[in-house]
């Protein structure tokens, strides 16, 4: 199947702007790019940069981080929050080494049966470790596809959610696929940015239905507010004629 313009676009951009230098992106393999894929949730990749280093260097495989100590790893993590992350990372590198032979899984279903590892993070590993067809919904992501399609509603609800998913999915294509993955989240993280967003030098900007309504800044759409409930309820104060008022002791 040929590729798509929007598809051409991202890659044809991803070529000529793309990040191209981070560790993780040196000899690639499925361990580093999970290891990274998981200290990049709510992370910025200019703090993660260090503590991945440090990390791989002082657990190289998936072996060598089953093997470690949980308190050790803990250490390694210290100062990067979200501390369950470093205990699933942890319990799933055993987990490969004792269910899998120390080989990771390819497989979409496979992949999220591991701790820690979401639907994101196994189209994550799925196409920039094997380069194999695994779309993607990271928060990068999510504000491309929203402001291009113009997605209305909280990506936190089911049915936006599932209507994003849609769209990762539909503008995955069968080749290249790491290159697109890693184009798409770069464009989502340099370009298409929450704040200050640089729309002309977007490769799919021409097509963004945001933009071409000048309502980029709307999109992605923010939770909704929770409606506080408005109660009305009566007291009875009872005083005596010298305004002491009677209180009833709860019981012991």
């Amino acid at each position: 199947m040929s590729l798509t313009k929007f598809q051409k676009s991202i890659l044809n951009w991803y070529h000529k702007n793309g990040r191209k230098n981070l560790p993780w992106q040196q000899n690639i393999s499925a361990y580093s790019v999970w290891i990274s894929e998981i200290m990049l949730q709510q992370t910025q990749v200019v703090t993660v940069i260090p503590y991945y280093e440090r990390f791989m260097s002082s657990f190289p495989t998936v072996r060598d981080l089953a093997e470690a100590a949980q308190d050790v790893v803990m250490e390694h993590w210290a100062g990067l929050g979200y501390y369950s992350r470093a205990r699933n990372l942890h319990q799933t590198a055993k987990i490969i080494i004792s269910e899998f032979q120390g080989i990771f899984p390819n497989e979409i279903d496979d992949l999220v049966k591991l701790p820690g590892i979401g639907r994101t993070t196994a189209g994550a590993i799925k196409s920039l470790a094997f380069n194999q067809r695994g779309p993607i919904l990271d928060g990068n992501v999510k504000r491309v596809l929203s402001r291009y399609h113009k997605i209305e509603g909280w990506s936190g609800s089911s049915k936006t959610n599932q209507t994003l998913w849609f769209y990762a999915d539909k503008h995955t294509p069968n080749t290249h696929v790491r290159e697109y993955t890693q184009a798409i989240m770069d464009i989502g993280a340099t370009v298409c940015k929450k704040n200050n967003p640089c729309c002309t030098s977007c490769p799919i900007h021409e097509k963004c239905k945001a933009f071409m309504e000048n309502e980029v800044l709307s999109y992605p759409a923010k939770k909704p507010h929770k409606k506080i409930q408005e109660k009305s309820c009566y007291f009875l104060i009872i005083k005596d004629k010298n305004s002491n008022i009677f209180l009833e002791k709860k019981s012991s």
